[in-house]
């Protein structure tokens, strides 16, 4: 699979990922519903909750993860480099220059967000700006520049605003149905009433947790392919395998900066807990030593 091909495959896979997501949410309104009497009273509660909350999501995102990752604007004179290569890199790209960041951390790290590319950052950490060399640097900037150009940054920013609803759901129904008398309104009773209950909760319970791996195989077919079109951007695919190489090599994690929710948005996991490759399902990124051998290959 040449690398036009690879790129198109992921974008494919990444849409039926999100289909899966709203189909989940739409199960759940609508067991929900049933539940209480009226399934597409149930259906409408879940997508007038799951709109309301994708919106609010869209134009509040990316300052609250900027602001939860403890990240502020880049001096130019300070960081005259990093403010050049995000610069340039922005032009090769063909995207306006996304406001720039930095985590003052001495961990090798970087991310992108923001919901288009008109307003869009890339923050990168101290460590990273300190400890790469200029076109390992850019490599990495680059990288980034792919989530923005390729709207990555929206697609992961709804995937993590879509878990939490589905949380939520599972969560309410669950309580529902312990706490509530929505089956006295049920309309369909006996044993398709049975079934219908306990579908709804099997469906309840699991919900959140395949939810949360659909989320974390999003994030991994992205990440494959902003390396691939990043080392297209920069022209160098050895930049980045460089940069990668010492992020592995690198034992310190970002724990103040980055956490659960926001670690699938950075170049690499900055938690560094998920060993193994029984764990891989519940990894946010691919394997490493996969990326660059990958990169090496190109």
């Amino acid at each position: 699979m040449n690398l036009y091909e690879h790129i198109s495959s992921n974008k494919r896979k990444s849409i039926i990922l999100i289909a899966i997501f709203f189909i989940i949410i739409g199960l759940l309104g609508y067991a929900f519903g049933i539940y209480l009497g009226d399934a597409f009273i149930g259906l409408a509660f879940a997508i007038a909750f799951s709109t309301i909350m994708t919106l609010i999501s869209f134009y509040s995102g990316g300052k609250l993860i900027l602001s939860m990752s403890s990240a502020a604007p880049a001096d130019r004179k300070k960081y005259p480099h990093l403010v050049n290569a995000v610069e340039g890199l922005a032009i090769a790209s063909g995207i306006p220059t996304p406001k720039i960041y930095v985590i003052d951390d001495s961990a090798i790290n970087a991310f992108a967000t923001g919901r288009d590319p008109k307003h869009a950052s890339v923050t990168v950490t101290t460590g990273a700006i300190k400890r790469l060399k200029r076109d390992e640097l850019e490599g990495v900037i680059a990288h980034e520049m792919s989530h923005i150009r390729n709207y990555d940054i929206r697609m992961m920013m709804f995937v993590v605003v879509l878990v939490g609803i589905i949380a939520l759901l599972s969560d309410f129904f669950l309580r529902t149905m312990i706490y509530g008398r929505g089956r006295k309104n049920m309309k369909v009773g006996g044993i398709i009433g049975i079934i219908i209950i306990l579908a709804g909760l099997i469906l309840a319970i699991l919900a959140p947790l395949i939810a949360q791996l659909i989320k974390l195989a999003v994030s991994r077919k992205r990440e494959f392919l902003a390396d691939a079109d990043g080392a297209l951007i920069s022209r160098n695919p050895d930049g980045l395998a460089n940069a990668l190489k010492k992020i592995k090599e690198d034992k310190e994690p970002l724990v103040e900066a980055a956490n659960k929710a926001t670690a699938h948005l950075f170049i690499e996991n900055p938690l560094r807990t998920f060993k193994g490759r029984v764990n891989i399902l519940f990894s946010t990124h691919p394997d490493i030593n996969e990326r660059i051998k990958r990169l090496e290959s190109f």
